[in-house]
Parts: structure tokens; sequence; C-alpha cells
């Protein structure tokens, strides 16, 4: 059955009160709508349930929430090298994993496809330029995008190019799929929209440049401007919704439950209401800025900030109120964004090199693992999927754990 979300709102149904007519989309019976009614009448909007896309494709954050929760066992124990494979560095990039399959890129603008098990190359595509955006995979088609101002399509099979669409950018940004529409920003300060066949579909200039990643939920693509803005485009033609003044991000936001949650230049973690861009709630934390994107659960918000502070909020949806739960320092720069999977939230800071895991709900370690010497820019998060865990190191390439 259909929620109240961006993925299935216009499969739905559509309610004109002042003629008192019922338009269906579906085949939902009139019991049915009956008992939905109180329920929505009597919901706030930033209360309502935003449901995770199918799992039709390989993202950035684990969807287009972009909500660093994954469904896999956590490693709670002291994890095991599974494999390592060797890249130039710097290597920048969260990896993606699809079908067996890990893609890696660095900043030599190689990309790699390596097998998921063991590690092997399977092969290898040279962009233009150095490759930090995470590929979103679908149907057999690696996107992504390259500081070369290019948007790549690949054969993810082979690696061999299928289109590419060139913007006046630097692109940082990890493209959302939604739809068989692909929605990615660029330091040119624009945000764009392509079909899955390379045509534009639409494009947007913001007010300042677009490192951040969107999110997509409800008919929005939500993105972060060097500006100091969060920026809210309609899906269908890219007209600006609402902006919400966040302070400048490079942070990918989040979206749970009808709220934006995302981390801004100045200790800030704002939840901001999906629907009207209303700034619901704010936290302030740490020190340095904020450049990592939060893990988000129905449970707990977990956010780094540059000084290595991590820490954990709960959002009260009824009174929209943050409250800090616990936080820990670790030493930074902490570019790296938390991740979260199984009761576990694993971080990397800059500080040693090294990888953490603490439970999510006491906030006491488990496990620290030195992924390498210290190094510019350890901005690459962890990736969980069936056990695993898949993490690039700036100075030791690309790293997989797995508890025995």
């Amino acid at each position: 059955m259909c929620s109240i979300s961006s993925q299935c709102s216009r499969k739905v149904l559509m309610v004109i009160a002042e003629n008192e007519v019922l338009m269906f989309r579906t085949g939902y019976k009139l019991a049915l709508l009956l008992v939905w009614i109180p329920w929505l009448v009597n919901t706030p909007v930033f209360a309502q349930v935003t449901v995770e896309p199918p799992d039709a494709s390989s993202q950035f954050r684990g969807s287009t929430l972009r909500t660093g929760a994954f469904d896999s066992p956590a490693l709670r124990d002291d994890p095991m090298l599974l494999w390592q494979f060797e890249m130039p560095r710097p290597v920048r990039m969260t990896p993606a994993i699809a079908e067996g399959v890990v893609y890696i890129g660095g900043e030599d603008g190689r990309l790699y496809a390596l097998d998921a098990d063991t590690g092997e190359p399977r092969w290898r595509f040279d962009a233009g330029g150095s490759v930090v955006s995470t590929p979103a995979v679908q149907d057999d088609r690696l996107y992504f995008g390259s500081l070369d101002n290019n948007f790549y399509a690949l054969d993810a099979a082979t690696g061999d190019p299928v289109w590419q669409f060139e913007t006046a950018g630097q692109v940082y940004s990890s493209p959302a799929l939604n739809d068989d529409v692909l929605y990615f920003g660029s330091r040119d300060r624009n945000a764009y929209a392509l079909s899955v066949t390379g045509e534009l579909l639409w494009q947007t200039e913001a007010g300042g440049e677009l490192w951040s990643s969107p999110a997509v939920a409800e008919g929005l693509v939500v993105i972060g401007g060097t500006d100091g803005l969060l920026y809210a485009f309609d899906t269908d033609d890219g007209s600006t919704t609402w902006t919400a003044d966040v302070g400048s991000t490079r942070a990918t936001p989040a979206i749970h439950g009808g709220v934006v949650f995302v981390g801004g230049g100045a200790n800030r973690l704002s939840a901001i209401d999906l629907q009207t861009g209303d700034i619901l709630a704010t936290a302030e934390f740490g020190s340095g800025g904020v450049e990592a994107s939060a893990a988000v659960t129905p449970d707990g918000i977990y956010l780094i900030a540059m000084d290595g502070t991590l820490a954990r909020f709960e959002f009260s949806y009824e009174e929209s109120e943050l409250s800090l739960v616990w936080d820990v320092n670790i030493g930074g720069p902490a570019y790296s964004s938390p991740s979260y999977a199984d009761g576990v939230v694993y971080v990397v800071t800059e500080a040693g090199g090294l990888l953490y895991a603490f439970d999510a709900v006491t906030g006491s370690e488990l496990w620290r693992y030195v992924t390498g010497a210290q190094g510019d820019w350890r901005s690459s998060s962890p990736v969980l999927i069936e056990g695993v865990l898949y993490l690039a190191s700036n100075t030791e390439g690309m790293l997989a754990f797995h508890n025995p």
C-alpha cells in the first residue's frame, strides 16, 4: 500500500475539497479512504512518513533520501580486512556498490569497477578530470560527474561510455536518480535534471556553487549552496519552491518523515519542513564548521563537526525540537559523513586516519581501525552492504572489512 510520500502521492488520489469530488488514480476503496482522512487532517505536514524509495538502484548515502542508513548487519566486533585495492592518492569518493560490483574513482580521473567479494578489477574508465561524485547505478547504467565539468553515463558491465553531458563547472555533486531522472548540481551554480538518455529536462541557477548532492522526495529536489541557502526545486520543471538560510553548506541534506536535516557552516544542524521550507529547529555543536552530511534514522540524527565532535540528536516531530543525546570528540578535521547500520554508527576522522564504530544508543566506542596515514580531505564515507563495510582510504586505496 502506498504511503503519503513523494514516491507515490501522484499515484494515489487527489481530493478537490470545494467540489467534494474524490478522484482516484488507483483502485483504493472508499472505505479505505474514510479510514485515512482523519489521519491526514490531524497530521502535521512535517510529521508525514517519507518512505525509502524501492531498491532499484545504488546511490550516494543509500537512496534519494540520502539518510546514510544502510539495511545491513552491523560490524560490532573488531573488523578484519577482507581485501584492499591500491589506487593513486588522493581518493575522496564514497564508493557505490551494486550487483556485486564496487565502483570507486580517484583524483587521477580513473573510475574502477571491482569485484565486491575479492576486490579484483573488472574494468577502468578514464574521465577527463578527478572523480569525486558517487555514481548512481540502475539498469546496467552508471551515472556520475567529474571535475572536468562533464556528467557521464557508462555501461555498468563494461565501462564503455554511453553518453556525456557538459556543464560549465566542476561536478562534485553525486546524482540522485528518481523515476528515471538524474538530478545533480555543479559549481557553475546550476542544478540539472537529465533523463537517463542524457536529455536536458531543466536547469535552474542558484545563488552559489552547488557542491552538495541533492536529496529527492515528495516532488522536490533539495540541495545546498555555498551562498548559505538550501534550495528546493520542483522535480517537474525546476522552479524554486522555497529557500532556507542554513549557512554555507557543501553537505548533502537528508530527508526523513517530511523533514530535511542538514548541517551548515556555522556548526549548526537544522531541521526544515520539506513542504514549506520553514526552519523547525536548530542545534549548535562542535566547532570549525560542518562539512559532513547527517545519518538519519527514526531514532536519531548523527552528525560530525570539523573539530571531530560526533553527536547524536533526537527530533520531536510533535514539538519541533532538536535535543542532544550524546556527543564524543574523536579529533579533526572531519570531512567524512557518518553512516548507520543495525544500531552502530561508523565515522572516519582525519586525525590518525581512523575509522570508528560507536554504539548508536549510548555513544560508547566499539572499536577503531587505522585506515592509513593522515592525509588531506579524507572525505569518503563508509558504505555497508550485507555485513561488509566498504571505505576508500586517502592513502591506502579501496578497502573492504567484515566480521568473520
